[in-house]
């Protein structure tokens, strides 16, 4: 694994590497969106990736970068889902053995999904402790192969080829690119991308109000955890990493932070107005830009919808 920040050559041959796995999502529009907005807005769909989550992307570049060595006894993850997911997938996908530790409130959704792909799932309470107490008791056991769902440099160069592939897609120059932030692999490689591939193109982030640890590291500058956590974002519970912090605190412009009933709302038309099944984590990113309208106005806008796995059973509308 690399020590150092990606640069343009890693995230080109991170793009080769997982191109033969991963869909090339399509970037959309809406004129409805447009209209509440006022700016251009393209959204990039990982909605429809593999998986249904742009962690796919990441996860595959993580395990096709490990050595045959590194990969003997297996991965190893802990996540919600979507990282998750992307790692079992992966592990399937080389045959390679695959442990992952899931908090016992995930959605039920993503717990079916990655038994579909074989894993063995450990489950465990919903804190950041009990999850990498829990997956270093089975590393000591089985010698897997830890890789962090987003504190690791190969996960983060994967995360920026979406940003790769909008950039190269909106048929139009970007002046902005929004992306969610929770852990802040998509948010720092979106940033890198938009470093590398789009000069002068700024980057934001959205952040559940329950969950704005993102927001309070950005402005003091030192990595800080959320005064509480409650949101129906359930991907962007964790708090930003020591690799990806320095990238997003050099790299992007702002942070802004949404409510459940805005992340909702955001969520509600893309479904309805755009027929796209997405997640609320997935819908921040939407929510963030309609509620900043002073900001994006009259700019071309890139809306990264980072994912849309749902639990059908239980929508909040």
């Amino acid at each position: 694994m690399p020590e150092t920040v990606p640069t343009r050559e890693t995230i080109e041959a991170a793009h080769e590497r997982v191109k033969p796995y991963i869909h090339q999502t399509p970037v959309f529009t809406s004129q409805f969106l447009n209209g509440l907005s006022g700016a251009r807005l393209y959204f990039k769909c990982e909605n429809f990736q593999k998986i249904g989550a742009f962690k796919a992307r990441g996860g595959l570049n993580a395990v096709l970068s490990l050595s045959a060595a590194q990969l003997a006894n297996g991965v190893i993850t802990h996540s919600s889902g979507n990282h998750a997911q992307a790692i079992a997938f992966s592990a399937r996908k080389t045959g390679t053995k695959c442990y992952i530790v899931m908090p016992d409130n995930s959605p039920k959704v993503k717990i079916a999904a990655v038994e579909g792909y074989g894993a063995d799932i450990t489950f465990c309470k919903n804190t950041p402790e009990d999850r990498q107490r829990t997956v270093d008791e089975i590393v000591a056991r089985t010698g897997a192969t830890f890789l962090h769902p987003f504190n690791n440099y190969e996960v983060v160069a994967g995360q920026a080829t979406a940003a790769k592939e909008l950039i190269a897609d909106a048929g139009a120059k970007l002046d902005a690119i929004v992306a969610p932030v929770g852990g802040g692999g998509l948010l720092s490689g979106t940033a890198l991308a938009a470093r590398y591939f789009s000069p002068g193109t700024k980057v934001y982030a959205g952040e559940p109000e329950g969950a704005a640890d993102a927001v309070l590291s950005f402005r003091s500058g030192k990595i800080e955890k959320a005064s509480y956590v409650n949101t129906i974002a359930d991907g962007l519970l964790t708090h930003l990493g020591d690799k990806t912090f320095p990238i997003i605190k050099s790299e992007v412009t702002d942070i802004f932070t949404v409510s459940d009933e805005e992340i909702i709302q955001a969520m509600r038309y893309l479904w309805e107005r755009m027929k796209m099944v997405v997640e609320p984590s997935g819908a921040v990113s939407t929510a963030a830009v309609l509620k900043n309208r002073a900001v994006f106005e009259g700019k071309n806008v890139g809306i990264i919808i980072s994912g849309g796995n749902v639990d059908m059973g239980r929508l909040p509308f």
